[in-house]
């Protein structure tokens, strides 16, 4: 092989090619041994293999060449040779969970080395003390070893010191500390070719960032280095570890367990180190618990606590012993052992100055009142709240709902409401900054103890306004400002492109009954792709958008109602809002309303197709007792005017025109009370230009288009060719009013990809999100385009809740199955009211009473709401 000479010089320089170009060094080392080589040379080129091994392959054979380099530098009598071998060694031997061994073979490299090989032993032996949690031992390596490196102009190892040094300060919370090392670090790396330290610096930015609580830029840096370690063939499990942490605290609990799950079944067919897949069942078990899955939680702390036992790792093993109580209390097992438990592990973390101590104090403090131990609950909390006035935002959060169970168990309304205030200002300045929609969304599960401790406070202390004001406080707060517009960025464009064609291929593949796996997997590939893009995009900083005003409301409202829903452990609370006032109802358990509403979507879905008839009766007892549940003793106080509903996510695909309260008024629905108000108050845009949009593959052909065509004039039509999402997305940008006949697709799993189906392919949530300004009146006439997926604490997301921060104010869509034929008069009559002057919500009223009264008929009309206020 070329390169590769018998020289010493040649061949030590395989060492620090093994992280700028690992493959290529893997392959001179075996070449090298294949050379009769002798014992010095031979001794390099098995450390060579076994740091290959180690990092990238098999952990069992990593051992058996480094030991052997360890064998061979004895022969060579070399003292510099052996200490560095046996402090490679000493790292695989720790990772390998032989913690003991491995400490002794430091031990013996310190003594064997001197100078310069000495300072890189103690490097080396500084990573293994942070490896084990030991970071005041790591801290004191890395003092000793970097003036000796930076004496001998060692740019290399000086500049892995310091990004060693700063991970060490974020493990204790200096950020600024961390942030300073890690600038120095990356300094010294532009001036050498170690692109595997290179991809390190950039990912360990990204965890400064995340520390500094910029999630959207550590994203973004976390998946440059996967990019970086990918064109190096290397794998990746510390970025996984990292991003799972990011993940969840963007609220993305499902896909932080997926990452850990896959790179742990990786690690296992590779023989990797132990230590790392004791990280990453930590991880994996943290996600579990924040995703709601406390058993998966449980099986994956309790492995990783024996693991960290078993490599004597006792900071780690003290961290994944906190998330296996939290995960055993999640799972309804707290009990006074366990407040023990819980006290133990917090006063160990706070001796680690670990910033996890203070959620420690926080559980001891849960599950002691959960015992009625106020008096043990209260020492807990108390030290939990120290934690509010400083730290990065999730500390601080920590701190403010110990101060709010402070005062609960106080008996103090005031200060349970002082405390959520503020820690939910501390959480809105946090979530202000992520610029996507659905990190904004997920990210609000933060904060919704706080929430609900406020709401039942503002229950017993408080009147109907001030529950009001708390319920709106934390409902639908993606919709307060709009998302950041994603940037003129080609590979995002060209993603979205590229989606739109595999996406047509594959649903033109699947309708055709040969589905082309390939295809799918293609699609959800360049999902991953999107989504990570725009993930990237940073928002606008502190500020939670439009705080809502309950006077101003009331103002607004005229003599129209608006009933909000508020839910207070597990209670529905109708809260009737208009003529100056705000009045309480007694409703009945949210479960209960959820099931029925499940029962009136499955007779929905009967109703849209010819034979289900017989369903019809059943529908309608249902919308009674939903009308039971959900409006009560309102219902005699609602009048005769407009009525607006505010229901929770839980409930956002009630068909309330069923109710037979609702039924023959004027009724619009809004996620919120304050996003009604945005709405009410957006004003229509010059000029009044209409867009008509007809979709391929529709059982009508979107017959209500052509006359609707005739009915406005000059209304822009985009049919057949030319209804393709780029000129779609032109027309509809600043448009008065836009109709679009197209085929809707609801995605559960990736709301955002929601989609309507246009002529190149699907018409995709992400897409409306690059408009200046979505249309100001927008019709969606086919099925489930109201559909919404409830995420983070009352949040939704999907094509209506899309539109709403972007300039629409109203939009008429269905949230379930509908006869395609029955929508078309339904439809035409909509627009005779819009063109006579009347409101979405006046218009479909009429609409509704214009159609014919058989079951089908009916059905359409109930499954199509008015969203907004236009």
């Amino acid at each position: 092989m070329r390169g590769v000479t018998a020289g010493s010089e040649s061949v030590l320089q395989l060492l620090p090619m093994v992280f700028a170009d690992p493959g290529e060094a893997r392959a001179r080392a075996d070449h090298v041994l294949h050379t009769d080589p002798s014992p010095l040379h031979a001794s390099v080129a098995h450390q060579v293999l076994g740091i290959w091994q180690r990092d990238f392959g098999d952990l069992k054979i990593a051992l058996r060449h480094l030991r052997r380099a360890r064998d061979l530098a004895a022969r060579a009598e070399s003292a510099e040779r052996e200490a560095d071998v046996l402090a490679t060694l000493g790292v695989a031997l720790v990772h390998a969970g032989r913690t003991r061994q491995g400490l002794a073979s430091f031990e013996q490299g310190v003594a064997r080395g001197s100078g310069h090989t000495r300072a890189r032993v103690l490097y080396r032996r500084a990573y293994v003390w942070w490896v084990l949690g030991h970071h005041r031992e790591s801290l004191e390596d890395v003092r000793r070893a970097l003036p000796v490196l930076r004496h001998a102009d060692d740019g290399i190892w000086t500049a892995r010191a310091l990004t060693l040094r700063a991970t060490v300060h974020l493990a204790q919370g200096a950020v600024d500390r961390a942030v300073a090392d890690f600038t120095a670090a990356e300094r010294l790396w532009e001036t050498t070719g170690q692109e595997h330290d290179k991809a390190d610096a950039v990912e360990s930015r990204g965890l400064a960032a995340f520390r500094s609580g910029d999630i959207p830029a550590a994203l973004r840096l976390l998946d440059e280095a996967e990019e970086r370690y990918g064109k190096l063939g290397t794998p990746t499990f510390m970025l996984s570890i990292r991003r799972c942490e990011v993940l969840m605290a963007a609220g993305l609990a499902p896909e932080a367990l997926a990452e850990a799950d896959t790179a742990i079944a990786l690690l296992d067919r590779m023989g990797g180190q132990s230590t790392r897949k004791a990280e990453l069942l930590l991880a994996a078990a943290r996600a579990a618990r924040s995703a709601g899955d406390p058993e998966t939680a449980i099986a994956r702390a309790a492995h990783a606590v024996r693991l960290f036992a078993g490599q004597r790792r006792t900071w780690w093993e003290t961290h994944a012993r906190l998330v296996l109580i939290e995960a055993r209390t999640a799972a309804g097992r707290g009990s006074r052992r366990m407040v023990a438990d819980a006290a133990a592990v917090a006063e160990r973390l706070a001796s680690f100055g670990s910033p996890a101590a203070p959620e420690a104090s926080l559980l001891a403090g849960r599950i002691a009142l959960a015992l009625g131990r106020t008096d043990e609950a209260e020492r807990h909390l108390a030290v939990a709240a120290r934690s509010r006035h400083a730290g990065p935002p999730p500390a601080r959060v920590t701190g403010w709902a110990a101060q709010a169970l402070r005062a609960r168990a106080a008996g103090s309304g005031r200060g349970v409401l002082e405390a959520c205030r503020r820690g939910l200002a501390v959480l809105d300045d946090h979530r202000m900054t992520l610029g996507a929609s659905e990190l904004r969304a997920r990210a609000t599960a933060q904060g919704a103890e706080l929430a609900a401790l406020a709401q039942e406070a503002s229950l017993v202390n408080g009147g109907p306004r001030r529950l009001l004001e708390w319920s709106e406080r934390w409902r639908a707060t993606v919709l307060s400002a709009p998302p950041a517009r994603p940037p003129a960025d080609p590979v995002l464009l060209g993603s979205l492109t590229a989606y739109r064609e595999i996406a047509a291929r594959a649903g033109e593949a699947r309708r055709e009954g040969r589905p082309v796996p390939a295809l799918d997997r293609e699609q959800r590939r360049l999902e991953r792709e999107i989504r990570s893009r725009t993930h990237h995009m940073r928002g606008d900083g502190p500020g939670g958008g439009d705080r809502f005003d309950a006077g101003r409301l009331l103002d607004r409202l005229g003599e129209a109602l608006l009933v909000e829903l508020a839910v207070v452990d597990g209670q529905v609370h109708i809260l009737l809002c208009g003529q100056g006032r705000v009045r309480r109802f007694p409703g009945g358990r949210l479960a209960e309303a959820v099931a029925e509403a499940e029962h009136v979507q499955a007779g929905l879905r009967r109703l849209a197709h010819p034979g289900g008839e017989a369903r019809l009766p059943l529908v309608e007892a249902a919308g009674r007792r939903l009308q039971e549940l959900l409006l009560g003793g309102a219902v005699p106080h609602l009048g005769s005017g407009p009525v607006v509903i505010v229901p929770p996510g839980a409930l956002h695909r009630v068909p309330w025109a069923l109710l037979p309260a609702l039924r023959e008024r004027v009724l619009s629905v809004s996620p919120s009370a304050g996003s009604w108000l945005r709405a009410r108050e957006t004003e229509p845009p010059p000029g009044g230009r209409h867009v008509l949009v007809r979709g391929p593959g529709l059982a009508t052909g979107g017959a209500e288009v052509p006359e609707l065509a005739d009915r406005y004039g000059t209304a822009k039509v985009l049919e057949g060719e030319a209804a393709q999402v780029p000129q779609v997305l032109e027309d509809l940008d600043g448009a008065a009013l836009a109709h679009l006949a197209a085929h809707g697709t609801f995605r559960a799993d990736s709301p955002l990809f929601s989609a309507l189906r246009m002529a190149d392919g699907p018409l995709i949530v992400h897409d409306f999100e690059r408009l200046a300004r979505s249309p100001y009146r927008i019709i969606l006439s086919s099925c489930d385009t109201a559909r919404l997926a409830s995420v983070g604490a009352d949040e939704l997301l999907g094509l209506v809740t899309a539109l709403l921060p972007l300039g629409t104010a109203g939009v008429v869509a269905s949230s379930a199955p509908v006869n395609d034929a029955a929508v078309v008069p339904l439809m035409l009559a909509l627009h005779k009211g819009l063109d006579a002057g009347l409101s979405l919500a006046e218009a479909l009223r009429d609409a509704r009473a214009a159609q014919p009264g058989d079951p089908v008929h009916q059905a359409t009309g109930w499954a199509f709401a008015a969203f907004g206020a236009a």
